[in-house]
């Protein structure tokens, strides 16, 4: 595996890949692996020539206030679950990298997209991940981009850019990876007390309830959500950021469910703020 920490040696060695004909995984991270990261990666090895894995985290999709500094970081650790997964190449750029002196360009995707969900208490969020995935894109030049649908808002948010500006990949949305007892998996979980950690399996739990609701025959999202939250609400430390049905390919609020629909929310649990989503085909 090579490490690598400057945005012209990178391209360099992938020029020369490309040259030969090779295939491209990007597996965009901001470190701190679990096993839903390594699950991207396993992904990509197995559709790919060459997996690129990228370590950083991006302060542009940080708010005011947000955990910027206090996000948990551990390059030793990753590079040693990066050699695990026979990654091929680890791109660890500085900041100063990524956002040189000067810095002015950003790519947002405007309209309802970033306006719901997510975007509501976190409103310059999706500009920061649209700018720095559009320039892992341009510096990598994959044929494939693997992104976890834990983050659905996201994944819908990068395949609009994908297509609005012609980028020449295809973003690939992996399943959701969870703990045993339904947690998804997130780096932030570490954040949790071991009070909050046990509470915070009800977002699953409701997520399901809500599903078998959808299955026996409920068709108003207001009952679905109205569920959700008589779930949530009496667990102590959880204060609900957002519980939304909406049409998962253009996030669309629903009022009667049909085509393929997406329960998302965002709970925080003391100052932690997980989400989860789940997807269903009616």
């Amino acid at each position: 595996m090579e490490i690598i920490k400057s945005n012209a040696a990178l391209q360099t060695i992938l020029k020369s890949s490309r040259w030969a004909g090779k295939s491209i995984g990007l597996v965009p991270t901001m470190g701190f692996l679990h096993a839903g990261h390594l699950s991207l990666m396993r992904r990509a090895r197995q559709e790919n020539d060459l997996v690129v894995v990228s370590i950083f985290v991006n302060p542009t999709q940080f708010g005011p206030n947000e955990d910027l500094d206090a996000y948990p970081r551990d390059a030793e650790r990753d590079t040693e679950l990066l050699l695990s997964e026979n990654v091929d190449i680890a791109f660890f750029p500085l900041a100063e990298e990524i956002y040189p002196r000067g810095f002015t360009t950003y790519v947002t995707v405007e309209g309802p997209m970033t306006q719901v969900l997510c975007a509501k208490s976190r409103p310059t969020h999706f500009r920061g991940v649209t700018t720095i995935v559009a320039k892992l894109f341009h510096l990598v030049s994959p044929d494939k981009a693997y992104f976890g649908q834990k983050d659905a808002q996201q994944v819908a948010v990068i395949q609009q850019m994908v297509k609005d500006l012609d980028f020449d990949l295809q973003v690939v949305a992996c399943p959701i990876k969870r703990e045993t007892d339904g947690l998804a998996m997130s780096s932030r979980n570490t954040y949790l007390s071991a009070r909050q950690r046990a509470d915070a399996v009800v977002l699953f739990q409701s997520l399901t309830e809500a599903q078998q609701m959808i299955a026996g025959g409920e068709r108003s999202a207001s009952a679905v959500v109205r569920s959700i939250e008589t779930r949530i609400k009496p667990v102590q430390d959880a204060i609900i950021d957002y519980i939304s049905v909406v049409d998962a390919k253009t996030l669309a609020d629903m009022e009667r469910l049909e085509g393929e629909i997406l329960i998302a929310l965002a709970v925080k649990f003391g100052k932690t703020r997980l989400i989860d989503n789940i997807r269903i085909t009616i």
